[in-house]
């Protein structure tokens, strides 16, 4: 299979470039599956129900989120109606929505899908490596499923790699976010498992992590607060990992994906 996992979204620009980019890169790479995170997709915060659906419509199969799941409070509503928006499995047990879904790719293979959240630095959520253990055998790889995605949104970078040590052998793919910064240590661990500490974002880079500068210099050089984060507008870098995997699931290939923008360009050269 042939799997592609684009990072964050930022407000305005980045669904732009998202949006924009999906079907020509659906076509060319002979995708599989696409799953995107959504939180920060309406104006930073958030993700509302016509951003999910037009995200659906441009070819994602699954958005997942994060610690600003419920920032947009008609999510909290219409993620029960919706099976392929996925939040955070460690959230506390009668949240609405689901931590994990077993999905259909478009060649009709069975995706799990799963969203996890960390707890260095963030929210006391449950045990996310608890709540992975239970999905994972749940639905085992090359069994119950013939593919596994793991978004890990969290800070620290410890936390992701344990993760995707945690998981190595049982997922497909073990991908952090939420940090905003495209890493560079894209990469098939021992067991198989494709593993990359930060997919990045897609957004405007000339920014303070997505958001126009001018509030964030404020912030941290005068600590005073003038006014709300805001969104930059500028030409978005669609950032994101790419994965094939063989027939038992596990990773063969992985590559980082920065398209446009500012950042310097990476595509899965295998695939060109």
């Amino acid at each position: 299979m042939r799997i592609l996992f684009v990072g964050d979204i930022v407000g305005r620009a980045g669904r732009h470039a998202f949006v924009g980019a999906l079907p020509n890169l659906r076509r060319r790479w002979k995708l599989d599956f696409v799953v995107v995170n959504g939180e920060n997709a309406a104006g930073g915060f958030g993700i509302t129900e016509s951003i999910c659906e037009e995200f659906l419509a441009s070819g994602a199969d699954c958005i997942t989120l994060g610690n600003h799941a419920w920032d947009q409070r008609e999510a909290l509503v219409f993620i029960e109606r919706q099976p392929r928006l996925i939040r955070p499995a460690n959230f506390p047990p009668g949240t609405p929505g689901r931590g994990a879904n077993l999905i259909e790719a478009q060649n009709g293979a069975r995706v799990l899908v799963m969203n996890l959240m960390g707890r260095i630095f963030m929210d006391p959520l449950d045990d996310p490596f608890a709540a992975a253990d239970r999905e994972l055998e749940a639905c085992p790889l090359g069994r119950a499923c013939d593919a596994a995605i793991i978004d890990i949104h969290a800070e620290t970078t410890s936390e992701k790699y344990t993760m995707g040590h945690f998981a190595d052998g049982r997922a497909s793919l073990v991908v952090g976010t939420h940090t905003h910064a495209p890493t560079a240590d894209a990469q098939i661990l021992p067991g198989g498992t494709g593993y990359m500490s930060d997919a990045g974002m897609t957004g405007d880079y000339d920014s303070v992590i997505g958001m126009q500068k001018a509030e964030p210099l404020n912030r941290f050089t005068r600590r005073i607060s003038s006014g709300r984060f805001e969104p930059a507008e500028g030409p978005a870098t669609l950032c994101g990992v790419a994965i094939e995997t063989d027939s038992s699931g596990l990773a063969t290939m992985i590559a980082p994906v920065r398209i446009g923008g500012r950042l310097q360009e990476a595509r899965p050269v295998e695939w060109e």
